[in-house]
């Protein structure tokens, strides 16, 4: 066993890292799972033409892919869970804890979904009819617009962030109804929401990074070399499910650093929680 304990940034990261690297064959398979489908299509996207051949085509498989993530995500929280209790976790533990948090996890996703994406909405009318109106209205105008329009994004940040551990919650605590779990992760990420963007965003590089430059290289070399294209957009599609479950083991070791600081949060609480789930 390993002590539960508050960590740092930097902590939080190494640990994930960390815990990633030595079940890295289990996370894998995990992540093979839960994203072939998604991954078989984005294979399809990206030697035919990608998202401006077939863009509702590519809307369906991002958003398949995110509730995919939900389902590897829980799969994760056991392996990890696991680990901090000394114990090894079968393949089929994990999926079993995934598939039994699937339908609370779908619905948690498709609301935190609709939310965020109708903030997203918000801004760009926003943008799309301020920035018209404000042009005629001098330096003045157009500085009172970039203020609101800041502050919209703000608003978007703050809001992914008091909802970054719902999945973590519906996986691990007992609720009355999943979507308590808003509530739960918002008091968790309360006077921590700093913290957990800043974790968020160190994350995001290093999950997006990887994808971006060999999906840039595939297209770079679409021209010139198209085997070698085809070959690096293979690999483009593949890294989400190398690179997902990174993300899972991270932001579930937030979620414990969130616990940790604000309650009587030890390995005693986590064994239960397992055993309830």
């Amino acid at each position: 066993m390993v002590e539960l304990k508050p960590m740092e940034m930097g902590e939080i990261l190494d640990g994930g890292l960390t815990l990633y690297r030595r079940h890295f064959g289990l996370l894998i398979r995990l992540g093979v799972i839960a994203l072939w489908l998604p991954a078989s299509i984005n294979i399809y996207l990206q030697v035919t033409g990608g998202a401006l051949q077939h863009s509702v085509l590519y809307l369906i498989v991002a958003l398949l892919q995110y509730f995919c993530g939900l389902f590897l995500t829980a799969g994760a929280i056991r392996i990890i869970s696991d680990s901090y209790l000394g114990k090894e976790t079968a393949l089929a533990d994990a999926v079993g804890l995934g598939a039994s948090k699937i339908m609370p996890l779908f619905g948690v996703g498709l609301g935190k979904g609709l939310l965020l994406g109708l903030i997203v909405v918000v801004i760009g009318m926003l943008a799309g009819v301020g920035v018209p109106l404000m042009s005629g209205s001098g330096v003045t105008g157009l500085l009172f617009f970039a203020i609101v329009f800041i502050g919209a994004i703000w608003l978007l940040a703050f809001v992914a962030c008091g909802y970054a551990v719902t999945t973590q919650v519906v996986v691990l605590e007992p609720l009355d109804g999943a979507f308590d779990s808003f509530g739960r992760s918002w008091e968790l990420t309360k006077g921590f929401k700093r913290k957990v963007a800043n974790i968020a965003i160190l994350a995001g590089i290093i999950f997006n990074i990887p994808v971006a430059v060999v999906s840039g290289l595939a297209q770079g070399l679409a021209a010139s070399s198209p085997g070698t294209s085809a070959v690096l957009a293979v690999v483009a599609a593949l890294l989400p499910i190398v690179l997902t479950p990174l993300l899972a083991c991270v932001f579930t070791l937030m979620y414990y650093d969130l616990r940790i600081r604000r309650e009587a949060f030890d390995l005693q609480v986590l064994s239960q929680q397992l055993v309830s789930s």
